[in-house]
């Protein structure tokens, strides 16, 4: 699988690898049905410790893009979840960037989950 992570970004790198697979799934380029290299393939292809690259999957498998099927591998799942609406969307969107913010100010999630509960309570 071709893939580029950037080592240097803030952002980790199961995080790339989680977002890279997910845009190829959702664009069409990994078919439903379609089995992902072993978790020592692609971290072995990639230079990554394989705990990242199973990271990786397992978040990929949570929002119901992959289905682990035990020693016969990961596969794209055969139906993708719905999509979620514009305002999801944009909710998604704007939380990702603070997640993003977060970490680049190196607060732990629940200081960071903390400010967004007052915030909503204001």
């Amino acid at each position: 699988m071709q893939l580029r992570l950037d080592p240097s970004s803030r952002v980790p790198l199961s995080a790339q690898l989680r977002d890279a697979v997910a845009a190829r799934i959702q664009r069409g380029r990994l078919a439903s049905g379609e089995r992902l290299p072993s978790v020592r393939d692609l971290a072995a292809e990639l230079s990554l410790a394989p705990g990242t690259v199973a990271r990786a999957y397992r978040e990929l498998e949570a929002v119901g893009l992959v289905v682990g099927r035990g020693r016969a591998g990961t596969f794209v799942t055969e139906r993708l979840p719905a999509t979620p609406s514009g305002v999801e969307a944009r909710l998604a969107e704007a939380a990702d960037a603070y997640a993003r913010r977060a970490r680049q100010l190196g607060v732990t999630p629940e200081d960071a989950a903390r400010a967004v509960r007052r915030a909503l309570g204001r």
